[in-house]
């Protein structure tokens, strides 16, 4: 049973590569008018739904202007589309905000298999994007080519393309992670892009199937990225932070400030994605030093 999900996973995400088409045309199913949304475009507005702060799913934003343009919607449209998806996100509503709810049957449906399947729409959804960048430079800071290399984390691939996949799905991961915590750490404030870190909580080695869910990532400054990978400290299920005993020996002002004082506050908790509280206790109970 395993293995055949696994061969049916590795086929979409063969099939997902064709829509990065040429940069003279986009993939079938982006630009149409009709009062039918495509499930092209939902995933369009899955991305964006990512990628933007809540705060700026609004018809007025000028990514928003210029997306809906080249999908032939209007930015109301658009807009209204991003606020459907808010009402199925949990850590939306969990919150007393609220999305429209006028969303339709084929938004659950993709919404449903993004959560189900992040890996694959993830991914899907980011090279159509980029196929929209290619047409139009306005939305180039939605493509996947504007996260530094310097910034991705590095990881081992067979060949070309797969080293292509890889960096893609990080890009719509960092984005994604980054983008829920509003660009700041969650344990420090800390709120230059530069510095920040788009941190799995259970790793990418580990778990191929969440590798790129939002709900499973914290934003972390790059110091506290290294100590939450090697298990120097972890955040519980309560969302509390707990530092290892075996930083005692670490006495230092910057060490007293910005690890053992941590020790027992509560991480600043994102606008969309709130970290699941299973991979928070994997990673508490399986790499976390005690």
């Amino acid at each position: 049973m395993i293995a055949t999900v696994a061969k049916f996973m590795r086929q979409r995400l063969d099939e997902s590569a064709t829509v990065a088409a040429t940069p003279t045309e986009l993939p079938k199913g982006l630009n149409v008018a009709s009062n039918n949304w495509t499930r092209e475009q939902i995933l369009v507005a899955i991305n964006l739904y990512c990628q933007l702060p809540f705060g700026r799913l609004h018809k007025g934003n000028p990514i928003i202007i210029k997306t809906a343009k080249l999908l032939g919607r209007t930015p109301d449209a658009l807009a209204m589309k991003l606020t459907n998806l808010a009402s199925l996100d949990p850590a939306i509503t969990d919150s007393g905000r609220k999305g429209l709810s006028g969303s339709s049957s084929l938004d659950k449906a993709i919404w449903a298999e993004f959560i189900e399947n992040p890996e694959i729409i993830g991914y899907e959804s980011q090279l159509l994007v980029d196929a929209l960048a290619r047409q139009d430079s306005a939305v180039e800071a939605l493509s996947s080519d504007t996260e530094p290399e310097s910034l991705l984390p590095s990881f081992y691939a067979e060949n070309t393309v797969a080293k292509t996949q890889i960096r893609v799905k990080q890009s719509f991961f960092r984005k994604s992670v980054l983008s829920s915590y509003e660009g700041r750490c969650c344990m420090t404030g800390l709120a230059d892009s530069r510095l920040l870190v788009a941190s799995h909580i259970v790793p990418w080695s580990k778990d191929e199937h969440n590798r790129l869910n939002p709900a499973n990532g914290l934003c972390l400054s790059a110091l506290h990225d290294k100590a939450y990978d090697r298990g120097l400290i972890t955040v519980t299920p309560d969302f509390e932070i707990k530092v290892s005993s075996q930083l005692s020996s670490q006495t230092s002002e910057m060490a007293q400030r910005y690890l053992h004082g941590l020790a027992g506050s509560k991480i600043e908790l994102p606008k969309k994605f709130v970290p699941d509280r299973d991979f928070l206790a994997y990673h508490a109970e399986t790499i976390f030093l005690i």
